[in-house]
């Protein structure tokens, strides 16, 4: 490699290239060509040194890093000698390493490798061995913890001589966790196998007991690079120091300003203290972006200087000026969805450009619902990044078998899919059994359970008990489905289901996903209840007219045309590396965005606006900030006050484009529906203790003043019964005469937002107004459940 190569980077660049005499930490902001610096240094040691391929160990943090890596490379210095390199992720170099050394630790050299699935697997059987109830002893959170611990290497006779510890499982009413950890640790030994963690932790352990062989490596290893160094645990940290102390040519890439990985048991504190680590690091800084207008790198700066923990630097951008962040305020999710679309088919329109083009970034998976509905709606095609479509998760399809067998009974799948789920002792001999039946009376498998004994349904009297329980329940809710709306049969069928407990009883952050998509769904139910009386449309609110709807939305999830250009939805975490034209941050509200987990500790608070800063530096050209005034979550309308990231961006960068709604206290409108005041019990019924929030700005309740002569002689005439009086108030209340409305007139609707009334017809009850919506376009609304104000 010539230095007329070095002359395609910056000076920044070059300089981070060209140190390779002592430990170096390259601080690569977004998008300032982290991958190309690692690329050259790489090449430049080939070409500079007399190292060997060999030599250079290279870690990444997937195979696809590596592999481009060496593709770029081998363009620079020829695929011959960087086909010898040795790079990869972590696991994949350490695993070879333990092929060949693990017979010192009493490893057979064929060990197997433990997915998490078999990892998980063997904790099962665990727990059932011990006789321990698995409500309690999770498999899954036992897992995650033994994980954790492996992370932080803390083996299991460690964890036993940890009082706290040991007093934090008593609390936790897991106090054998220890013995649980002890002979999974054991099993795996007698097994010949090791977990994914393992192969971290013996390599460590390996380099710890014998010398020899940590020499014999960081022999090899003469120069160690590692990319993405803000995302290592502590285990990887001390592994590299292992094979780097005493030579000490490594050099780590990364940006603490994006580390977001926390909860996978990555250490910011690795790359904080990395001089600390090496006491003669030089500090580079990639500071040029390469990807972004002025704007948008220059709101990012002024959103992450507000963290006390990092790295000072700042990043510039030598593009256009561009446009400032624009935020667009909405008074609902519904209308945040229809705002974002607008806007997607408004810069086609002015600029020509594809679908592609377009990433909407969110907080949490469950945030994809209201988006994927409104795109299906006016056909704009999309993907869901890293993950499945809203109404293809397991959950969500679980719930939607018990409706679907509700609606029909004979609905063989929906049966199979929940007979026993959640667990209630119905296995699979005895589903064949009831499948056999079927098959020879030729009936369906609810007509088999109906009448067990005339379809010669060969089963025990135990387990005949426990088919006639889950046929009671549906059959229940059968009874209940012609004359109750979707959303309160819904709500029951899930709760008597046992479905919200089975969810709902693990908080571990593996599961919080699972809870906030059955929150999501229940809230949904209700805004299709809500929407359709609004509309007049009360007949068309049963659980028949929701699958309806449901199945039109799933049947598009079978699209496989994956080459045409679409909008891609996904989390803040998948988006990371990747880049957009036009980027959209929808949830910017309080307990979503920062998400309400993080309101324990400054340090967690600081991860959410790495997470909103990694966020805003995927955007190329426009990125577009909205937040909803109200939303449902947890099955019920919800008012969050709007993030506080967004005032921790500079006010000069930020075009915020309803000036009115900015004004106005956010999340404290005055809507005067009585039906909306009075709205229904919500999803928190399913906990004992609700979450709590950061900040929950609530609505007033509709109050009766107790010594106004009305309210005194309707408890007269009831003889004293309040409670009765406060019904009667109540049903006056939502069955009481709609404000009228006139043409012309300017409304503010809760969802909607701002309209403009083109016709009213009919009297009293069946008063409509038709209103053309600024977002929503046209509505026609019954006024008698409408939620609205007259603004002008």
């Amino acid at each position: 490699m010539s230095n007329d190569i070095l002359e395609q980077l910056n000076e920044q660049q070059r300089e981070a290239v060209e140190y390779i005499d002592g430990p170096s930490l390259v601080i690569a902001g977004a998008g300032s060509g982290k991958t190309r610096v690692l690329t050259y240094k790489i090449a430049y040691l080939l070409s500079h040194t007399n190292l060997k391929p060999w030599n250079i160990l290279a870690l990444t943090f997937t195979n696809k890093a590596a592999n481009e890596m060496k593709q770029r490379i081998g363009a620079l210095v020829g695929m011959e000698r960087a086909r010898y390199l040795n790079m990869g992720t972590f696991h994949s170099v350490f695993s070879h390493i333990l092929r060949r050394e693990c017979m010192a630790l009493g490893y057979q050299s064929n060990f197997t490798i433990y997915d998490e699935s078999d990892a998980r697997s063997l904790v099962k059987s665990i727990i059932k061995e011990f006789e321990l109830d698995d409500k309690t002893y999770k498999p899954a959170n036992i897992h995650h913890r033994i994980s954790r611990l492996k992370d932080r290497l803390i083996s299991p006779a460690s964890y036993r001589e940890h009082p706290e510890m040991q007093r934090a499982d008593a609390e936790a009413k897991t106090p054998r966790f220890s013995d649980i950890y002890v002979e999974y640790q054991n099993r795996l030994k007698t097994a010949n196998a090791m977990d994914f963690d393992d192969l971290l932790v013996n390599t460590y352990i390996l380099f710890h007991n014998f010398p020899d062989i940590r020499e014999k490596y960081a022999g090899q290893y003469q120069f160690v690079l590692v990319d993405e160094y803000q995302d290592t645990n502590y285990a990887q940290q001390c592994i590299i120091l292992q094979l780097t102390q005493k030579h000490q040519h490594v050099c780590v890439v990364g940006d603490d300003a994006q580390s977001i990985y926390a909860f996978r048991g990555a250490n910011i504190d690795n790359i904080l203290g990395f001089s600390e680590k090496y006491n003669n690091a030089r500090l580079f800084k990639l500071e040029r972006n390469y990807r972004s207008t002025q704007r948008i790198v220059q709101a990012a700066n002024s959103l992450i200087r507000h963290n006390e923990r990092q790295i000072p630097k700042e990043v510039f951008s030598q593009k256009d000026e561009g446009d400032k962040l624009i935020l667009k305020p909405a008074y609902s999710d519904k209308e945040e969805a229809m705002i974002v679309c607008n806007e997607i088919k408004r810069l086609r329109r002015k600029e020509g450009c594809e679908f592609s083009d377009f990433a909407i970034l969110y907080r949490t998976n469950s945030q994809s619902r209201s988006f994927e509905e409104q795109m299906r709606k006016e056909n704009i095609p999309y993907r869901i990044y890293g993950g499945l479509s809203f109404y293809q998760r397991k959950e969500i399809k679980d719930i939607l078998a018990y409706f679907r067998l509700v609606v029909n009974p004979d609905d063989e799948e929906a049966f199979k899919r929940i007979i026993n789920y959640p667990a209630r002792g119905i296995g699979d001999t005895t589903v064949n059994k009831i499948l056999t039946a079927a098959r020879t009376s030729n009936a369906s498998l609810w007509e088999v359970i109906s009448n067990p004994v005339s379809h010669s349904l060969n089963v025990n009297k135990g387990t005949l008990t426990k088919i006639g329980t889950f046929r009671e329940l549906i059959a229940t809710h059968i009874n209940k489905a012609t004359d109750t709306d979707a959303y309160t049969l819904g709500f029951e069928l899930v709760k008597a289901s046992g479905i919200s407990a089975e969810i709902l009883s693990d908080h571990s952050p593996e599961n919080l996903a699972r809870q906030e998509n059955l929150e999501e769904f229940l809230g949904g139910m209700q805004e299709f209840v809500e929407s359709r009386r609004e509309e007049g449309r009360e007949e068309e609110t049963l659980l028949t007219d929701f699958l309806q709807e449901v199945s039109l939305l799933t049947d598009l999830d079978s699209d496989k045309d994956s080459d045409a250009s679409r909008v891609s939805l996904m989390t803040i975490h998948s988006a990371k590396g990747l880049e957009f034209p036009t980027v959209f941050i929808v949830g910017l509200e309080e307990n979503i965005f920062p998400s309400l987990l993080s309101s324990g500790s400054m340090r967690e608070l600081e991860e959410e606006r790495r997470l909103f800063y990694v966020a805003i530096t995927r955007a190329e050209k426009h990125c577009i900030l909205t937040c909803a005034q109200n939303r449902y979550r947890y099955g019920k309308m919800e008012f969050n006050p709007k993030s506080r990231f967004i005032k921790d961006i500079d006010p000069q960068l930020l075009l915020v484009e309803d000036e009115s709604m900015e004004q106005t206290a956010f999340g404290e409108r005055s809507f005067p529906s009585a039906r909306y005041q009075n709205s229904r019990p919500v999803a928190s019924q399913f906990r004992a203790d609700p979450k709590p929030k950061i900040t929950s700005p609530r609505r007033p309740e509709p109050a009766t003043d107790p010594f106004s002569e009305r309210f005194k002689q309707r408890l007269v005439a009831s003889g004293g019964n309040l409670r009765k009086v406060s019904q009667a108030i109540q049903k006056g209340s939502a069955s009481s005469a709609p404000s009228p409305l006139s043409v012309g007139q300017t409304i503010e609707h809760e969802r909607f937002g701002i309209g403009t009334v083109t016709t009213v017809e009919g009297s009293g009850e069946n008063t409509k107004a038709t209103v053309e919506f600024r977002n929503a376009g046209t509505k026609q609304l019954l006024l008698k459940f409408a939620r609205f104000k007259v603004i002008g």
